[in-house]
Formats: structure tokens, C-alpha cells, sequence
């Protein structure tokens, strides 16, 4: 799709410039004065396309790469800008919630969307300002503000293809100084045969998931919060043979459970207090247990403790308005292993520490200019410290009209697997590893107007020390390393949204990425697997009356895998495939048979598409749902 035809079908601005991006700086910023690129999905447009996944909205943001190895529930890679998953940092109303059990990556294909208000997406390398695993951007996820008048409760319900169920509830009650939301849902699918065969067994999932978000203002500038959410998730999959370690329809399924909690407080509300203090404590804690139909294999667990304080003074001089920000951080993450098939071989506990300081400056100076430069220093007790920098700038040129520039950089900390290992006689762990670091730098242009937005960013990122998975043939074991060549991820992000009639939204986005890998420092570099060089969304929201309209449509081109279920007995290497282009189509239709009654139906792969994300694992054809929504309060 043309670069002008998003520029041409651009007519207003489905993100407000005046909205508040909370990722973009320590300090919420408005979008205008943000230096970096980010997407917003709100309340409305989460509502109207109805997608039981947060997987499916993060699909449609420009930049953004999802990857299933199947059907709904099992392993999902976000990719942002070609990094790789587990180089996204992601946050649930404050929490960090990477899985400490599972390699530091966020389980993506856990975070149902019926708990959710509102998703905001960061491209590019934050960790100057979030630390390890912002290497790639930053998701940050919300329950819907608690700090509105009156008493809502919402609960629906959905059948469809597979067998399917869905419910959930929500409650909201508060007023302007303080509230409370809270959430329950449930999933369940039968699912499908993943190995695309239809001979072998369907791999299901179960999710049930229970969050809570409560916010009291006791004075006039200061607050109080609470944030918990519970998520516990069953999925069966198609693993490899024990023998011949290929594809095989097996009856592998596995057993997630993740708790948090985040307590803060809060002085200084106002953008005109002079200074403002917050302090928080967060608590995380995972486990993962696999088994083979009935028989337990091994279990995982992790967890977390982070508390943090931050300061803030603000100082106007003129015409010019500064804000120095200082935040301290102490991290802690425990990590064990328990087995049953290799008779506790594999039994671990480990431990390590974090301890952080950051410093932000940001500066507007006058109506012209906006500045944002940030430092972090990163103590870590298992492997070498780091510091990481970024600097951006916005030039408001004429109006809504900007220009944005800006440097960045990120680091990734080794996961207890890549440091320890974990299969006895097989994979054997580094402790020597580096933290993976990444340089970034991204340019781009914007009109942020009331009527018109749109807005075209080329990038470039660098990928060092990238830590890799190597083989010895010679004693079999495999382990990990940190590269000696650079990968590179550049392209160009375009998009646009249009608002034709009083209701309707819709919103546009191509982006084109050339990522490629480089193992071997001077090496030849390789075109990166699971990365479309093309890939186009159209979204759609519409509310008339009764009646709620949401759709999309999702095009991923080719892009390359490695099909491991092949062997070059000499080299020991695997050959590369290319997985065909597809575009999947959903649509949901709602109308409120009363005012608190809806009825709606809803499909998925529309165009009943026959694709791969991941080689040798088959995804859902068409599917149909419908149910019912039930809405009272204020």
C-alpha cells in the first residue's frame, strides 16, 4: 500500500493531542510533546471490536509483529520493530510483568481484553527511563480509571466456533477523589489440531483472569492507590518427540499462574506543584508447570520485588518551563526449577539484584521547541552494570505541524535459563553473559490537529551482544553466548486516521521493516526469521444510536522461519522457509435491544485464511461467535 494513501485519507486525529501518554516520559506527557512514537487503543475502540485477546489489538498498532505457534492460548511473540519478544517491556497499571520463570518474557498469549481500558504501545529503546527488557519498546496496559462519578456494572457472555465460552464482569463505583474497578473473566476453547493434520488431538485453553484497581485522593494533592491482578491460564500444545526431538502430536499442556500487586502514594498531583514525590513497592510471583496429558514434567517459578521513589521539581524561567526528575529503584528476583522426568536434575535456586538511579530532563522552550534527555545507571549483582542515554526533541513547526527526533538505548539482562540452563545433558547455561544492548535513532514528521492527524517516522536500531544459542557437535550440548556481529532493524512507519462522519473512526498504518541478524562480528548478515517486510492494518470503530460497529483487517506479508524438523547432517543446521502473505479480517456487530441490553455477533479470519505464523504450526480458520452484554448504573 502507497505511502499517500494514508497520508490522502487522513482527515482527523484519533488520538487527541492533548491526551496523556504515561510511558513516554517518568512523567505523564501529553501527546504533541512526545518525542517518541506510541499508539493509544482506547476504552471505545476495545469495546467495539470485541476481541477476547490483547494479542489481536497489539497486532493493529504500525510496528508491532504478533507470532502464534497455533491456535488461541499457545506461545505468542510480540515483536516491536523487529526485536525480539522478550525485548518488550510490559506493564499491567503500574506492575512489571515480564515472567521472571519464563526466559523475561511477558506471556502475550495470557492478557485477556475484557480487564483492559486502555493499551498504549512505546517504539523504540526506552530502558534510559524503564530499564532492562525496554529494548524494543514498551506496552503498558490499564484497567479502566476508577476516578469517575457513579456506579457502573457491566457482564457479558459469547458462545462460538471450537466450542468457545467466554464471560465476564466489571464493576466500577467512585467519584473524583476516589474508586474502585474491578474485574472478573472467563475463557475456555476446545481449540484445534495445531499440527494442521486433523488426525490429531485438539489443543485447548482456559483462562481465567480477576484484577483490581482502587485510587483514593485524601487531600487536595496527594493520592493513594492499589493495583492486583490474578491471571491463570491452561494451554494444551503439540510439542517435539522425545526420541527424535521432531514436531509430534503430543499431549504436552502446561499451567500458568501469575499474582501481583502494586501499593502507592503520591504527593504533588498538579502540573503547577512545584515539586512532587511518589513512592511505590510492587510484588510478582509466576509459576509454570508442564506435563505430558497426566504425568507432571517440571515447574518453574519466579518472583519479584521492586520498590521504587521518585522526585520531582519543576522550575519555569520566562518563557521556558523545566521539570528535573531523580527516581531510585531496587530490584529483587528469585527463580527455581522443580522435575520430575529427569529425577530432579534439574533443580534450581538462584537469585540476583538490581539497584538503579535515573535522571530526566525535559524542557519546553516556548511554543517552538520541546526537549527530553534521560540517563540511567543499572548495578546488577550477576553480570556487568550498565548505562543507557536518550535524548529526543520536538520542533512544533506551525501548528499541529512537528517535526520529532531522537536517540535511544536499550538493554535486555540474561534470563535465568540463558545464565543456568536447565535440561541436564542437553542445555547448559552462561554465566558470563553481557546484558544485549541496542542503539536506536528514529526521525519523523506529524500533523497532530483536531480535524487531521497523520504522520510518517523512518528508524534505525542496532542490536549488540545479542545473546544466541549455540551447538557443540562435538558433545552435543547446547548453550548460549553473546554474539560478536550486530544486528540491524531499520524501516519506515506510516499512518493515519480519518474521521468521515460523527461516529465513525478509522485508522490506517503500513510499515515496512528490513531486519536482518549478524551472529559472527564481519559476518554475512541474514534476513531475521518471523518478520514480514511488509505488513498494513485498517481499523474501524462506529457508534450510531443503538448500534456498534468494529472491524479490521490485518495484512502480514512473507517473511522467513527455520524448519527445524530438518537436519543438515554435516553442518548441523537447519534450512530456512518462507511462510505466505495473509490478511485477517474481523468484524464484530453490537445493538443494544434495550438500554442495558446488547446483543452482538462477532468473526474471526473472515476470510477464512490459511496461514502459519510459526513453520508446522497450523492457526484458525473462520470462526463466528455471538452473546449478550448487560450494562446498569450511572
Amino acid at each position: 500500500m502507497p505511502i499517500a494513501f494514508f497520508l490522502a485519507a487522513a482527515a482527523s486525529a484519533a488520538i487527541d493531542p492533548n491526551e496523556i501518554l504515561v510511558t513516554a516520559s517518568l512523567e505523564p506527557i501529553e501527546v504533541r510533546d512526545a518525542a517518541v512514537s506510541a499508539t493509544i487503543i482506547d476504552q471505545t475502540r476495545i469495546d467495539a471490536l470485541g476481541t477476547p485477546l490483547v494479542t489481536d489489538l497489539l497486532r493493529l498498532a504500525p510496528g508491532v509483529s504478533v507470532s502464534t505457534s497455533g491456535s488461541r492460548g499457545t506461545l505468542a511473540a510480540i515483536r516491536i520493530r523487529g526485536a525480539e519478544s522478550r525485548h518488550s517491556l510490559l506493564f499491567i497499571d503500574g506492575i512489571a510483568f515480564n515472567d521472571p520463570a519464563a526466559s523475561n518474557a511477558p506471556r502475550f498469549e495470557q492478557l485477556d481484553s475484557d480487564s483492559i481500558g486502555r493499551i498504549e504501545i512505546v517504539t523504540g529503546p526506552q530502558s534510559a527511563l524503564w530499564g532492562s527488557e525496554a529494548l524494543g519498546g514498551v506496552i503498558a496496559l490499564s484497567s479502566p480509571d476508577p476516578l469517575i462519578s457513579g456506579t457502573r456494572v457491566s457482564a457479558s457472555g459469547e458462545l462460538g466456533s471450537e466450542r468457545f465460552r467466554r464471560a465476564s464482569s466489571t464493576l466500577s463505583m467512585g467519584s473524583d477523589s476516589s474508586g474502585l474497578t474491578s474485574s472478573v473473566s472467563w475463557m475456555k476453547d476446545r481449540g484445534i489440531d495445531i499440527l494442521g493434520g486433523g488426525r490429531g488431538d485438539k489443543d485447548g485453553f482456559e483462562n481465567f483472569t480477576a484484577s483490581l484497581k482502587a485510587v483514593t485522593r485524601p487531600g487536595s494533592d496527594g493520592e493513594l492507590g492499589l493495583a492486583a491482578r490474578y491471571v491463570r491460564a491452561d494451554s494444551e500444545f503439540d510439542g517435539t518427540d522425545p526420541v527424535t526431538f521432531l514436531r509430534a502430536d503430543t499431549a504436552d499442556a502446561s499451567r500458568t499462574t501469575t499474582g501481583a500487586i502494586r501499593a502507592w502514594a503520591r504527593l504533588g498531583l498538579s502540573d503547577d506543584s512545584p515539586w512532587s514525590f511518589e513512592t511505590s513497592g510492587q510484588y510478582l510471583h509466576s509459576e509454570n508447570r508442564n506435563r505430558d496429558g497426566a504425568t507432571p514434567l517440571n515447574q518453574s517459578s519466579g518472583d519479584r520485588f521492586l520498590i521504587d521513589a521518585q522526585l520531582v521539581r519543576r522550575i519555569t524561567f520566562g518563557d521556558t518551563r523545566h521539570m528535573l526528575i531523580v527516581k531510585g529503584e531496587r530490584e529483587d528476583e528469585d527463580y527455581s526449577t522443580r522435575d520430575q522426568q529427569y529425577f530432579g536434575a534439574t533443580d534450581k535456586n538462584v537469585s540476583r539484584a538490581r539497584t538503579s538511579v535515573v535522571g530526566e530532563w525535559r524542557a519546553d522552550w516556548g511554543a517552538l521547541l520541546s526537549t527530553d534527555a534521560a540517563i540511567r545507571q543499572d548495578d546488577f549483582n550477576r553480570f556487568k552494570d550498565a548505562t543507557t542515554w536518550r535524548a529526543n526533541a520536538v520542533v512544533h513547526i506551525s501548528g499541529p505541524l512537528s517535526f520529532h527526533a531522537g536517540y535511544g538505548e536499550g538493554i535486555a539482562q540474561p534470563s535465568f535459563i540463558d545464565l543456568y540452563g536447565f535440561f541436564p545433558g542437553n542445555f547448559v547455561g552462561n554465566p558470563n553473559l553481557k546484558p544485549e544492548r541496542s542503539k536506536g535513532y528514529e526521525a519523523g514528521i506529524r500533523w497532530d490537529g483536531k480535524i487531521f492527524g497523520a504522520g510518517v517516522t523512518a528508524f534505525s536500531n542496532r542490536l549488540s551482544d545479542e545473546i544466541v544459542s549455540v551447538f557443540d557437535p562435538a558433545t552435543f550440548l547446547s548453550s548460549t553466548t553473546n554474539a560478536s556481529g550486530k544486528s540491524r532493524r531499520r524501516g519506515i512507519e506510516v499512518k493515519a486516521d480519518v474521521q468521515p462522519i460523527a461516529g465513525l473512526r478509522i485508522s490506517a498504518n503500513y510499515t515496512y521493516l528490513d531486519a536482518q541478524e549478524q551472529k559472527v562480528g564481519g559476518g554475512v548478515r541474514l534476513k531475521e526469521v518471523q518478520r514480514p517486510k511488509h505488513s498494513a492494518n485498517i481499523v474501524l470503530d462506529y457508534i450510531s444510536g443503538p448500534l456498534t460497529l468494529g472491524g479490521s483487517v490485518a495484512y502480514v506479508g512473507k517473511r522467513g522461519d527455520t524448519d527445524f524438523d530438518i537436519v543438515d547432517p554435516v553442518t548441523f543446521m537447519s534450512p530456512r522457509v518462507t511462510l505466505k502473505s495473509y490478511a485477517l479480517a474481523d468484524a464484530r456487530v453490537a445493538y443494544a435491544l434495550t438500554r442495558g441490553l446488547e446483543a452482538f455477533v462477532r468473526v474471526e479470519n473472515a476470510f477464512d485464511q490459511k496461514y502459519q505464523d510459526v513453520v508446522g504450526y497450523a492457526t484458525p480458520g473462520r470462526t463466528i461467535y455471538a452473546g449478550f452484554r448487560i450494562r446498569a448504573g450511572d
